[in-house]
């Protein structure tokens, strides 16, 4: 099934039915009096999130939506029938945002999340409602109000615990393939990864974290090269960062620190917090390198890039040094999830 992560659609809520104009007509009640009900709700349009979808594409296909209409009201003081409400099913960390205001209206994060984009028209006011003493046949009513339209876009963020960043060809999806079940395509050119990846890394019983594999990351991808950028915003719930760099004297640029930078540039660029996160880096390949090469070029990338953050290194083809790095990633989460239950433990 093809990745779509955004949409762009139009809802309308459904009209308030009309007010009745309505009098009493028994036999034997020459007097009868108003009785026009009033007209029912117009339909709400509610975005909900289900863990069962994972892609946006069924918007695609239909972009317009529309809540039911309220019913007018009638006599013998029948009110109409409201409209029933819409609820269009979206994936799981789909953010809602008016398209005209740019004003965000919701972040479904977990299953079962509800937010009311369009709000139905009220019903209007039968004659029955303006009856007094002075006014025994009144003859006013009240039309439905219009249900509020909005034209929505819709974009999905991956919920994942780790994202992986890097230069097209580092190794990202050998990474997740390694750690992971996930079977990201993988070959020996640039630009195999075409979509978010999502692996669950399992490092023992009831111990799993969510590991995000992102498009690569090229010169120029804020100016809109390339595929990496646009799919940041699914790194962007992320927790942690795992720099993926090709260490090999056989890379694609020879120059590890340079790799490194672009992708720190490109990274600020979109987002100063995302770029803020706690990042470690990952220096991948090393089954190319013998060991005083290799010590010799890890000294000489941190020193280049000043860098006092976790290092390791790793070979993802084969596998080495992967499990202390899934060890150490989740770790570091289950610290991060103790420190956030101690500070809101009343």
């Amino acid at each position: 099934m093809k990745f779509v992560d955004e949409a762009r659609i139009h809802v309308a809520a459904g009209n308030g039915g009309n007010g009745c104009l309505s009098f009493r007509r028994e036999k034997f009640i020459p007097r009868g009096g108003p009785d026009g009900g009033d007209g029912g709700d117009g339909g709400d349009v509610i975005i909900e999130a289900d863990s069962h979808l994972n892609t946006l594409i069924d918007f695609r296909y239909q972009r317009r939506y529309h809540a039911t209409n309220g019913q007018p009201g009638a006599g013998r003081n029948k009110s109409g029938k409201s409209g029933g409400d819409l609820v269009i099913t979206v994936p799981v960390g789909t953010v809602a945002t008016d398209e005209n205001t740019g004003e965000v209206l919701g972040d479904l994060a977990k299953s079962g999340d509800r937010v009311l984009v369009a709000l139905g028209g009220r019903g209007g006011l039968g004659n029955i409602n303006f009856k007094s003493s002075t006014n025994r046949a009144p003859r006013r009513t009240t039309p439905g109000t219009e249900g509020e339209q909005r034209n929505l876009a819709l974009e999905l963020r991956l919920l994942a615990d780790v994202g992986l960043l890097g230069l097209p060809n580092a190794g990202k999806s050998t990474l997740i393939r390694a750690v992971s079940a996930a079977r990201p395509k993988v070959a020996g050119y640039p630009f195999t990864t075409l979509h978010p990846n999502l692996g669950v890394v399992r490092v023992g019983p009831l111990r799993s974290f969510v590991m995000a594999d992102i498009p690569g990351i090229i010169a120029g991808a804020s100016d809109g090269a390339g595929l990496g950028l646009r799919f940041l915003r699914h790194v962007a719930r992320t927790r942690l960062l795992l720099h993926v760099i090709d260490v090999s004297p056989y890379g694609d640029s020879g120059d590890p620190a340079g790799d490194c930078m672009t992708v720190v540039e490109e990274l600020s660029r979109f987002s100063a917090e995302l770029a803020a996160r706690e990042r470690w880096l990952v220096l991948n390949k090393i089954d190319q390198l013998d060991a005083e090469d290799l010590d010799a070029r890890v000294s000489h990338l941190l020193d280049t890039l000043c860098w006092k953050g976790p290092v390791y290194t790793v070979s993802a083809i084969s596998g080495s040094g992967t499990e202390r790095l899934a060890q150490d990633a989740m770790n570091y989460l289950e610290a991060q999830d103790a420190s956030l239950e101690h500070q809101t433990r009343p």
